[in-house]
């Protein structure tokens, strides 16, 4: 009677064991699509149904045979732009081919734009990054941006080099002067203005910078997300971070923060899925 007691006991353990593994396996790799509208009347008319992917924080992770399931999902949402905000390479597991099999996919499906995140800056190897992006044609937006054009309408993107080029480690903290230096040169250009920045913990920067949209990772979501509390970590932001995923607005600034695909220092996501941001324009 013991014998079958233990056995029976074994049994529940094995069964628990084997189904944490594929749950796990399933919250790494099980792609969500999160899909918002975002209203404003400085969206000009040729822009209405604009529709904007965001892809963040790859980390060299694979999702199928030459990143086939990332693709497959990113083009079967027919996107106008694909914007990439930083942390494409994982600085400890360096491998830059991973990185760019996904880019050469995502150029065949619409125009990229890039901005570096602080797995980049620390990487040591920013400039051959930078090249093999414009290599492909993307548009590396660094302390930088450009106008896209319809018709006799354009809208701005502007994007930020990660502040983390200025330090080597997150102990000492984030050096925000270039960050304020370029915001501080489009504060009052007109037009309606879209931001890429890896950062979400620096928004108030953004909101006083008169920026309209802003698109951020870097926090992976806060790693473990549990129901009322929402993320439990992440980088400069701490334990129970305010920043970590979906849309955020103080003033006429909102930013939309990825809880991103890959892992890095944690290897493990937990109620958090890998994360693909869809963002509509609509004309207020």
């Amino acid at each position: 009677m013991h014998r079958r007691k233990r056995l029976f006991i074994l049994l529940i353990l094995l069964a628990f064991v084997i189904l944490a593994i594929v749950f796990s396996i399933w919250q790494n790799n099980s792609i969500v699509i999160t899909r918002t509208d975002y209203a404003n009347e400085k969206i000009p008319s040729t822009f209405n149904d604009f529709k904007i992917v965001q892809i963040s924080d790859l980390h060299n992770k694979l999702f199928g045979k030459e990143q086939k399931q990332l693709l497959e999902k990113v083009s079967g949402e027919t996107p106008d732009i694909i914007v990439i905000t930083g942390d494409l390479i994982d600085q400890r597991k360096y491998d830059l081919e991973k990185a760019m099999v996904f880019v050469q996919g995502a150029v065949k499906i619409a125009p990229v734009y890039y901005v570096s995140g602080n797995h980049e800056a620390w990487s040591g190897d920013y400039e051959t990054i930078k090249t093999r992006l414009e290599d492909f044609g993307v548009i590396v937006l660094d302390n930088a941006e450009i106008e896209i054009i319809r018709g006799d309408d354009h809208i701005k993107i502007l994007g930020l080099s990660d502040p983390d080029f200025l330090t080597s480690s997150y102990i000492e903290g984030t050096d925000a002067t270039l960050v304020k230096k370029s915001l501080n040169g489009w504060k009052d250009e007109n037009g309606f203005k879209v931001l890429l920045s890896h950062r979400p913990e620096l928004f108030n920067l953004y909101r006083d910078a008169n920026m309209d949209l802003v698109f951020s990772g870097h926090a992976h979501g806060g790693q473990f997300r549990l129901p009322f509390i929402g993320g439990l970590i992440a980088p400069d932001q701490g334990l129970f971070p305010k920043f970590t995923s979906g849309s955020y607005t103080e003033g006429s600034t909102t930013l939309f923060v990825s809880r991103g695909l890959g892992n890095s220092i944690i290897p493990q996501r937990l109620f958090n899925r890998p994360e693909i941001v869809v963002v509509t324009l609509k004309r207020q």
